[in-house]
């Protein structure tokens, strides 16, 4: 995108759709549909279409860059993508943002229109890649909570994956499951069917509602 490209040694203030607080940092890349800045001393990787405002502070005109370390090159930012930074990230301990809440952990499959996250929290967690709002991989280096390898063995869902979300969530039926990480208590639980993209599920009152697939952004079994 040639207009963020514009950004690119400026220090910048953004608002993402579905976060709480704004995001301030130098932008340092820029590709087709993902920005890179540099804020707080950690690289944010964020996809282009989440952002709702953005401001030029006061400070743009005293440009950082003599302070802002290099990328790991692990990332590989040449022709950098939203796809190829999941891609480069997959097994990097990392911290992703679905809008009110964040996790930690470990890519580990990506697919068409979804990957998988490993937390130690959550176990795994299928995350819709539309509904993504940043990443931060961290230094390889990096281990959750300051734990030792031995202590945080990454447990594969049994479950096989499917292509696209849609098809995964047919997979699940009849599975008790929490939907964007239960930020609604009355996401939670039995998915009875998809049809027609509407998701059926049934709460713990035994009451059934309804959720179209497009506004699914986690799914992680209880």
């Amino acid at each position: 995108m040639k207009s963020a490209t514009t950004w690119l040694g400026k220090t910048i203030e953004f608002e993402l759709s579905g976060c709480k607080l704004p995001i301030q940092g130098e932008v340092i890349d820029a590709g087709e549909d993902i920005i890179v800045v540099y804020g707080n001393q950690r690289y944010i990787y964020v996809p282009l279409h989440h952002i709702q405002t953005l401001h030029f502070t006061k400070s743009e005109e005293t440009s950082t860059s003599l302070n802002v370390p290099a990328p790991d090159p692990e990332m590989d930012h040449d022709n950098i993508s939203y796809r190829k930074v999941l891609m480069n990230a997959r097994g990097r301990f990392s911290e992703i943002s679905i809008g009110q809440r964040t996790l930690h952990g470990y890519i580990t499959s990506i697919m068409n229109d979804y990957f998988i996250f490993y937390s130690p929290l959550h176990h795994s967690v299928y995350v819709s890649i539309h509904h993504l709002k940043y990443i931060i991989p961290s230094p390889s280096n990096s281990r959750p909570f300051a734990m030792e390898h031995q202590h945080f063995p990454i447990q594969p869902s049994s479950i096989s994956l499917s292509r696209t979300l849609d098809q995964q969530l047919q997979k699940m039926a009849g599975e008790l499951v929490i939907l964007n990480l239960g930020y609604k208590p009355e996401q939670t639980g039995l998915l009875k069917r998809i049809n027609d993209k509407l998701l059926e599920f049934i709460d713990a009152e035994g009451s059934a509602r309804f959720m179209h697939t497009s506004h699914v952004q986690t799914l992680h079994l209880p």
